[in-house]
């Protein structure tokens, strides 16, 4: 039973011990000794099998429900079909720079008219759908209760709006927070995010590259104008990260995307480090007007 129980190696040494006791190898010849190939296949098995009975377990104390509307749902990390539908996932044809959907598709280098009036100081953002209904829901939930365990799931919706730039990228940046707001939220949504992007792609991460050496009022509320002036040079890029993103192509990261006064504050502050790339990904897409 205890060999059962056992990992490959430790069946080996209980088989090397056995042959010594019986007298069927040398002593020079011990190590060279190995237990019969189907020990370690009767070892995957019950491995596999011990796996899946403590995930069936799991499910049955804690079963699979919804992130949007807690129903039950077949897996973990997932949407019901209702939810899923009412998500307005932003898909091309959009903007190539600052993804903006489009209504029709007049071809891949078509830009937007507020790219060609306001170039951004990054080089293309991309967003999951949205910030509307359940998608608005999931920010809020991770941003306001505490709600950690849904940064994997937007996460993987992030990096595959990414268009394979995740991938691509030197390093993932998330849009630091100010110390004291840091303390009082006791975690920054966008380093979460920033956080299982990184696991999934293995993308470096480096939370301590930016910082936020102003505090700032909170942008709700404000217009495009207010925004701007609110956030202008409030992000320094500390000298642990000059060293480490100039030259490189960055995933700047944030949860949304509203007139992007804040990721373009930081953008600036990354070219002046001599950033060569930078893509804004972020999980929601705040528009005036509808599409």
């Amino acid at each position: 039973m205890l060999l059962l129980l056992a990992g490959p190696r430790d069946l080996r040494l209980e088989w090397h011990a056995i042959a010594r006791h019986l007298g069927q190898v040398n002593a020079m010849d011990v190590e060279q000794a190995e237990p019969p190939v189907e020990s370690e296949g009767w070892y995957r098995r019950i491995a596999d099998g011990a796996k899946r009975g403590a995930s069936a377990f799991s499910d049955l104390i804690f079963p699979p429900v919804c992130r949007g509307c807690g129903r039950l749902t077949g897996r973990h990390a997932a949407l019901c079909p209702a939810c899923w539908r009412s998500v307005r996932f932003i898909e091309r044809p959009f903007c190539p720079v600052l993804g903006t959907p489009f209504s029709h598709n007049l071809g891949e280098a078509l830009i937007s008219a507020e790219a060609i009036a306001h170039p951004p100081p990054f080089d293309r953002l991309r967003s999951v759908a949205l910030y509307q209904g359940v998608v608005r829901d999931l920010v809020r939930g991770l941003k306001y209760k505490d709600r950690t365990d849904l940064a994997p799931m937007m996460a993987a919706w992030m990096v595959r709006a990414g268009e394979g730039y995740v991938e691509a990228a030197d390093a993932i940046l998330p849009v630091p927070l100010h110390p004291l707001r840091l303390w009082r939220r006791r975690f920054n949504q966008a380093a979460e995010l920033s956080r299982a992007i990184g696991r999934q792609t293995g993308r470096p991460m480096l939370p301590l590259a930016l910082a936020r050496t102003r505090r700032t009022q909170p942008q709700i509320g404000l217009g495009a104008q207010q925004r701007a002036d609110n956030v202008r040079g409030a992000f320094t890029v500390t000298e642990t990260g000059k060293g480490d993103l100039f030259g490189r192509r960055v995933i700047l990261v944030d949860d949304v995307y509203t007139t992007g006064a804040t990721v373009a504050a930081v953008a600036r502050a990354l070219r002046r480090a001599g950033v060569v790339e930078i893509t804004v990904l972020t999980f929601a897409r705040a528009l005036p007007d509808p599409i």
